[in-house]
């Protein structure tokens, strides 16, 4: 997460590196299958549990607010599928969480295979663009359907075997 400046008096942030990521992370978050988050620990933590604030998509507008339920500091190998899939990212498969970080870390410079991670989860308590959450479950199924056609399909077995 990106830290910025202040909407209603909350921190306002952005998710990811990138126009095109901070909008589809807020609209999983919108969607609500996103309830979970995690940075490199050297940038040390965003927010306090209990904080709200504010996400905004990739133009800046706020989109909804959020609440921190719980942080903790973790060996990035340490994350757990179950943690992974709270990220609700890609086919929700802790495959394609690691091989995402993976690519977001060393992008921003901080990779490291023993680096520690901030995983925190947390909730929405106010929906802030009605617009922006009525075509989040479109942004939903398009990003689904990117993570089949790239080889991710831990939802397709799972609805094949279910």
């Amino acid at each position: 997460m990106n830290a910025s400046s202040t909407y209603q008096g909350l921190k306002t942030f952005k998710f990811g590196d990138s126009v095109e990521l901070a909008d589809r992370l807020a609209a999983l978050v919108v969607a609500g299958v996103k309830t979970g988050t995690c940075l490199a620990a050297v940038h040390g933590p965003d927010a306090e549990i209990g904080e709200r604030q504010i996400c905004l998509n990739g133009a800046g507008t706020p989109v909804c607010e959020i609440e921190t339920v719980d942080m903790q500091t973790l060996p990035f190998a340490a994350v757990t599928p179950e943690m992974a899939a709270l990220e609700g990212e890609g086919d929700l498969s802790y495959r394609y969480w690691r091989e995402a970080h993976e690519a977001y870390y060393q992008r921003e410079g901080t990779w490291a295979p023993d680096m520690d991670v901030i995983f925190e989860t947390f909730r929405v308590t106010r929906i802030l663009d009605s617009a922006f959450a009525e075509a989040a479950p479109a942004a939903l199924n398009a990003e689904r359907a990117e993570a089949l056609a790239n080889g991710y399909d831990a939802l397709e077995a799972d609805h094949v075997a279910g």
